[in-house]
Formats: structure tokens, C-alpha cells, sequence
């Protein structure tokens, strides 16, 4: 799976202006609106916020990975973001986020979004891309971030 293929340019925000993780999660899902990946917002909206307000998905080291299914899309959609000021989404780790991917899927379509979610995680653990990331001062940076990330990932067999 490449997720540059999937979290496009016009999928990133950066900065997002939103100061918490409610915002934050609404701002992403009229991401995904206004690209026209999500036909329904509401749905998306509240499947994402049910899913928050059961457990956080604030993971550690300033990464969010608010998640939910949805029947407002036919695939797999992400969006991702860098908020201006980290944000409270009450992390294990007790730090603020700082990078937040959103990941919306279709109810009978679960393989994709958990082959996304351990992408992302490997990618994290690469150095390099954490620094890219936190560089990245555009949409345009952080995508390019994501395709060097993806071009020197090494392989992994499933």
C-alpha cells in the first residue's frame, strides 16, 4: 500500500488552525468534503467522533490517528494535518500532538485502513521522516516528506 497515493496533496492541511482535537477532527473531515472523497459529512463526522470519545487516538510522540467507518465513502480516505499549536488529545505519552492523520473507511472494507494504520506506524519509526514532518511548513512539504518516507522504506513482507 502506498499511502501517497491515498493522502494526496489537496488531503493536507498546514497549518490547521483549529486549537483542539474536536476542531482538529472536523477540520480534517472537510478535507475530505471539499476534495469530494466523502459523500456524506455528518456520518463521517460522527463515526470518527464515536470512535474518539471510546478511547483516544492519540498514540505517543505527537501523533493523532482519529479513525472511524463510515458508510459516506466506497474506500479507504485520509486526510492529514499540522495543527499552528499542538493540541490535547490526551496521548498515553501526555504530549500535545502535532501531526494528526484521519482515516475514514466503509464498514465491510476493514483490511485497508489496518494496512494504513501499520504503514504509518513503520514510516514513524523512521527518523528521518519524523524530522521531515515536523519541517514541513506546507502541504506541499509534507507530502514530499511522505514520498521520500515511502521511497526508502525498507520492504517489508506481509
Amino acid at each position: 500500500m502506498e499511502l501517497s497515493q491515498i493522502l494526496t496533496p489537496d488531503r493536507m492541511r498546514v497549518p490547521l488552525a483549529a486549537t483542539d482535537k474536536i476542531s482538529v477532527i472536523t477540520d480534517l473531515v472537510d478535507v475530505l468534503v471539499t476534495c469530494g472523497a466523502l459523500r456524506e459529512r455528518t456520518a463521517a463526522l460522527e463515526a470518527v467522533l464515536k470512535r474518539e470519545a471510546d478511547r483516544t487516538t492519540g498514540i505517543g510522540y505527537g501523533l493523532a490517528l482519529p479513525h472511524g467507518k463510515s458508510a459516506a465513502c466506497d474506500k479507504l480516505v485520509m486526510a492529514a494535518g499540522k495543527p499552528a499549536q499542538p493540541v490535547d488529545f490526551q496521548s498515553p505519552d501526555g504530549r500535545p500532538v502535532t501531526f494528526v492523520v484521519l482515516l475514514v473507511w466503509p464498514p465491510d472494507q476493514a483490511g485497508a485502513h489496518l494496512q494504513a494504520l501499520a504503514k504509518i506506524s513503520r514510516l514513524l519509526n523512521m527518523e528521518d521522516f519524523r524530522s521531515a514532518v515536523n519541517r514541513a511548513a506546507s502541504a506541499a512539504e509534507l507530502y514530499q516528506a511522505l514520498v521520500q518516507a515511502e521511497a526508502a522504506e525498507p520492504l517489508v513482507k506481509p
